[in-house]
């Protein structure tokens, strides 16, 4: 007897023990199929069979082999701190130096970086793409002209480029008004040259007056300093140096739901936690993998677990996931040993023993694997 549509359904959603994501990937592959009851019954019997023999074994030491199978290719990763990555003077931190950043939950990663994706009416017009690069990208003056000092007037002179200022699609006018802005003092305008005058008519204040406006972003993102344009099969990609997720989304011609940054953090405010977790098992892969590494997925997910747990990126480090132990002995294994112990003897801390380090510490069996189980005689 063939089963219908109805009923494979209905029997794939009787499979309470498979978590959603199984059973909803088997209920697509089985859409529309012609099966008997006895071929429904060994595809539901072998799935279940795969998925708990792929369960952790009670006891199971799972942080231990986590960390081991990370820890030891990590051995094996380099230092090299800059990359090119196929992008043109756009730079990355990749190997051992970009692990490190992932696990420690920095808050800017030494070198932030987005891959932005554009909707189908930009990704493939390489104009349109331009236009949006710029408007994207942090302007500064020394993009639009020049800055001289003029000793004798002790005044600052602008000269800007007309053909940069039509190009970034800003007028002298909207740079006088940044400036004076930004700056509080007054601009003497005369078409396309600009006249600064320090407070005070010192070399001092003149340089400082320069540096500043240097400084100054007119147009774009302030901490996007470059965006390059790359063409990836048939359609244009911006890759940026800096990033800065929430502004970059709200730009007309960005895919919102394609952009990508290497700031986990960023990822966590902006996208929620669960973002976050995706980012962190992400970006650990991608390292690894860049370097020939093959680590099992369910290792980085644990550690990525591990972090994100409490609502907030924490790192694996002392001020965070291991600081927050609840053994006193390991904690104090990890770093600053004298403090840990002495802040527990002035609480009154007491240790129960049951995880792994301070097991080992004092020198009895752990309570993993066989170590967990508690042999009792009968007295039968």
């Amino acid at each position: 007897m063939m089963l219908t549509e109805k009923e494979v359904t209905e029997r794939l959603d009787g499979l309470l023990d498979l978590p959603m994501s199984i059973r909803e990937a088997m209920q697509s592959g089985l859409k529309g199929a012609q099966l008997s009851t006895e071929q429904m019954d060994e595809i539901v019997s072998m799935v279940d069979s795969d998925y708990k023999h792929s369960l952790v074994e009670p006891c199971e030491a799972v942080g231990v082999v986590a960390a081991q199978s990370i820890g030891e290719p990590g051995t094996q990763m380099t230092m090299r701190t800059f990359h090119y990555a196929g992008v043109a003077e756009i730079n990355v931190t990749l190997g051992l130096p970009r692990l490190i950043e992932i696990v420690d939950a920095r808050k800017i990663p030494s070198t932030p970086t987005m891959t932005i994706k554009l909707n189908q009416d930009y990704a493939h017009d390489r104009d349109l793409a331009r236009e949006v690069a710029w408007a994207i990208e942090s302007t500064s003056l020394l993009h639009l002209g020049s800055v001289a000092t003029d000793l004798a007037e002790m005044n600052v002179i602008i000269e800007l480029n007309p053909g940069a200022l039509e190009q970034r699609k800003i007028t002298a006018e909207e740079v006088s008004a940044r400036l004076k802005e930004e700056t509080g003092l007054e601009v003497d305008q005369k078409e396309n040259l600009l006249v600064m005058v320090p407070e005070e008519p010192s070399y001092r204040e003149l340089l400082q007056l320069v540096e500043k406006i240097k400084k100054i972003s007119l147009k774009g993102v302030e901490g996007i300093r470059r965006v390059v344009i790359r063409k990836e099969g048939d359609e244009y990609i911006l890759y940026t140096e800096g990033s800065s997720l929430k502004k970059v989304m709200q730009f007309d011609g960005v895919d919102p739901t394609r952009i990508k940054t290497n700031n986990i953090n960023e990822i966590g405010e902006v996208l929620g936690i669960e973002a976050a977790r995706n980012a962190i098992i992400n970006e650990a892969t991608d390292t690894l993998r860049e370097q020939g590494l093959s680590v099992d997925v369910r290792h980085i997910m644990l550690v990525a677990d591990i972090m994100t747990v409490d609502g907030e990126v924490k790192q694996i480090g002392r001020h965070g996931v291991s600081g927050e132990k609840a053994s006193v002995l390991a904690r104090a294994a990890f770093e600053v040993t004298v403090n840990h112990i002495l802040d527990a003897a002035i609480r009154g801390d007491v240790d129960d023993l049951r995880g792994v380090t301070e097991n080992v510490i004092v020198g009895q069996p752990i309570q993993l694997g066989t170590g967990d189980v508690t042999l009792v005689a009968s007295k039968r």
